[in-house]
């Protein structure tokens, strides 16, 4: 987490001129970029996902969550409500992979089950800003979400005693974040920080109801966090 922040700041930086939109008397750029009523463009960015785990009996052993960083990339559709409020649908991809520490085995074959997911997200959410500052302008940003997940083998016939996890393909859940738009001389840059969070159960348990890997999971549900770069 610390080096995609690292990334995030950098990025920040690197960016042109975005250092000199901040200072007291900027000229003012793209002055008539928000008074569209339409707006599109485009973003990348980076993900690292994580599963919430809830359990029928409390025995003393958790499910172990190995993260790693994955990647985002999507299109932006944007309808002004008024100065400070915008509409927006951000469908895209998204790559993750996760590795899942199973208690109670002694063979890494058994404990050990790799999680690849690709999803494809179709997030609505609403943005709401504050006032322009020369420059730059903060917002908030938040709304629901409906995701496929194309790796989920949900319709496999294995299950983990044949090493087979398997998931539900179709995920619903909220997004919150933050973030700034800068405007530069050419276009508008908006990096931004989001919270995920799955409100559906998303684990298929395995054929047999007292499975070592599943038996005791009540709800498995994705959360995680975005760092991601728009282009507008």
């Amino acid at each position: 987490m610390k080096n995609v922040l690292l990334l995030f700041g950098l990025l920040l930086l690197a960016c042109p001129n975005s250092m000199a939109q901040f200072k007291k008397d900027p000229i003012l750029n793209l002055q008539s970029e928000d008074l569209k009523f339409l707006n599109w463009g485009y973003y990348l960015g980076f993900n690292q996902y994580d599963f919430q785990f809830e359990y029928k009996n409390d025995i003393g052993q958790d499910v172990l969550v190995d993260k790693s960083v994955g990647f985002n990339v999507g299109l932006i559709g944007e309808m002004r409500i008024n100065e400070f409020l915008d509409v927006r649908f951000e469908p895209g991809l998204l790559y993750t992979a996760r590795n899942l520490g199973f208690p109670g085995f002694t063979s890494q074959v058994d404990a050990i089950r790799e999680v690849k997911s690709t999803y494809i997200r179709f997030p609505l959410l609403l943005k709401a800003s504050a006032k322009r500052f020369g420059n730059w302008k903060p917002f908030i940003t938040g709304g629901v979400y409906t995701s496929m997940n194309l790796g989920s083998k949900e319709d496999s016939l294995d299950d983990n005693s044949s090493g087979e996890f398997r998931m539900k393909k179709n995920v619903y859940g909220y997004e919150l974040g933050f973030g700034i738009d800068i405007y530069t001389e050419y276009f508008k840059f908006s990096p931004s920080i989001r919270g995920v969070f799955a409100l559906t159960d998303e684990l298929i348990r395995d054929n047999d109801p007292n499975s070592p890997w599943t038996g005791n999971i009540d709800a498995m549900r994705t959360r995680g966090f975005f760092i991601n770069f728009t282009f507008e």
